[in-house]
């Protein structure tokens, strides 16, 4: 035993070693499936704030953070006393659905921020990740209504399980894997650079709305009243798509005029990240069910609904999962939220994100590779593409994947973290920590820019 405790703390705090090394180990230890490994090749020792150390003793300025799920950045104190907190208290770690007086404040708390201050949602405890409570979400739609068809929409992104999978946009990793949820139709999701119908602009976005009504409207349509629409507010993997305002509206109209739940999917885009608690409050709508995951429970694994009473159908272990009892999750994401919410973060979050997006625009008069800078908050999404070919008829240069994938590599060689997403994995993406200072994300850009020039790409002035 004293031999495990020693490799536990020599690995745990005092990593070192080569990279490469422990590499060559996970390629040996763990499935193919592995992906971040393959983008970001590197082992991590430690982390503070939005700072990375490797094994090596490099540094990266993380604007990944989990994929989103550390608002609050990397071992923040209040969250490692929280941790410590319940570890002292002499709570059982997992409780399956059974109360504690932890669980008991943050269901309070967390359904305070819902709209109208949670007075009409009720709160369901998932399985750990968000594809566990979409899961959650799809059944619940489907026994409240009776129906048994979901409309998503091109480009989402619900998770990698059987039902979130279908639901999902991507078709990569639904290659070869037959019998998908049956009765998913997809629907065009309105893009603010390329728009899905070809016209762009306000008439683009009013178009998709008619399409979707005259969908639902439609006895013709060859589809049936399903029974939940699933979206993103913004969409995050599928390139950060903020859905338009007015069109969001358009869809919770015909949904709530035709009894079909409205599902908003705010596994990513939630807590602060986008400027405001939740994406769908930049519409000034009010869902039928409510994903959260990710950030709610402060890096640590667990998955809610907040779901209208009137839909709760629910009898009685008619949906389970082990782990949906996660004490000490429910401390960190108690504490994420008081700090979020006493510090009116999601206010700092807009501002910043808006200074950083107006940083990005001049770097993009500089560099023409940089095709379109988007997002709310700090969700943002840089489209690489190649800006020596003809633009369509909307005034779009083609995607350019392969620069974004050196970009990403350049970005990493330089000490700075980026996930990709969209088409073609065109768009570079930022979900840093919403604590991180005007002066780190100074940082961010220096680092950027200078990953351009290391991927060849030069400056207008310069040519």
């Amino acid at each position: 035993m004293m031999t495990d405790k020693v490799r536990i703390d020599h690995f745990g705090a005092n990593s070192s070693g080569n990279n490469e090394a422990f590499l060559a180990r996970q390629a040996e230890y763990e499935s193919n499936v592995r992906s971040y490994p393959r983008k970001l090749p590197f082992a991590i020792a430690k982390a503070q704030g939005v700072w990375i150390t490797d094994v090596e003793n490099n540094q990266y300025l993380d604007c990944l953070a989990g994929a989103g799920t550390l608002a609050l950045g990397h071992n923040h104190p209040d969250m490692l006393q929280s941790i410590q907190n319940v570890i002292t208290s002499g709570l059982p770690l997992h409780t399956l659905d059974l109360t504690t007086p932890l669980k008991d404040e943050f269901s309070a708390y967390l359904l305070s921020l819902l709209p109208g201050q949670g007075k009409e949602y009720c709160l369901q405890f998932t399985g750990p990740s968000g594809a566990d409570a979409v899961e959650a979400a799809l059944k619940l739609a489907k026994k409240y209504t009776g129906r048994s068809g979901v409309i998503s929409f091109s480009g989402g992104y619900h998770g990698m399980t059987h039902g979130a999978l279908a639901v999902t946009g991507n078709l990569s990793p639904k290659e070869a894997v037959n019998g998908m949820m049956p009765e998913v139709q997809f629907m065009p999701y309105p893009h603010l650079y390329r728009c899905p119908l070809g016209i762009g602009g306000k008439a683009g976005e009013q178009a998709l709305a008619y399409y979707f009504e005259n969908l639902i409207n439609d006895v013709e349509s060859g589809v049936r009243k399903p029974a939940a629409v699933i979206l993103e507010a913004v969409q995050g993997e599928g390139g950060v798509n903020p859905a338009p305002v007015e069109w969001l509206q358009r869809i919770r109209k015909v949904t709530q005029e035709h009894g079909i739940l409205l599902i908003l999917d705010e596994v990513q885009a939630g807590f602060a990240r986008t400027g405001k608690f939740f994406a769908f409050e930049h519409a000034g709508i009010e869902p039928d069910i409510i994903v959260m995951s990710k950030a709610v429970g402060g890096g640590l694994p667990l998955a809610v609904l907040g779901i209208k009473k009137q839909f709760d159908a629910w009898a009685p272990g008619h949906h389970t999962g082990t782990f949906r009892g996660n004490q000490l999750a429910m401390a960190t994401g108690l504490t994420t939220l008081r700090i979020l919410k006493d510090n009116n973060i999601a206010d700092q979050v807009a501002e910043k994100g808006e200074w950083l997006k107006g940083q990005l625009a001049e770097l993009q008069k500089r560099y023409p590779v940089i095709g379109h800078v988007r997002g709310l908050g700090l969700m943002l999404g840089i489209e690489i593409v190649k800006p020596d070919q003809p633009q369509d008829h909307m005034g779009c240069y083609p995607a350019d994947g392969e620069l974004s994938a050196l970009l990403q590599k350049k970005c990493f060689e330089a000490g700075l973290i980026l996930e990709r997403g969209g088409r073609h994995g065109c768009v570079l993406r930022l979900l840093p920590s919403l604590l991180i200072s005007k002066e780190e994300l100074g940082v961010f850009l220096d680092k950027f820019e200078g990953a351009l020039m290391a991927a060849g790409v030069k400056p207008v002035s310069a040519e």
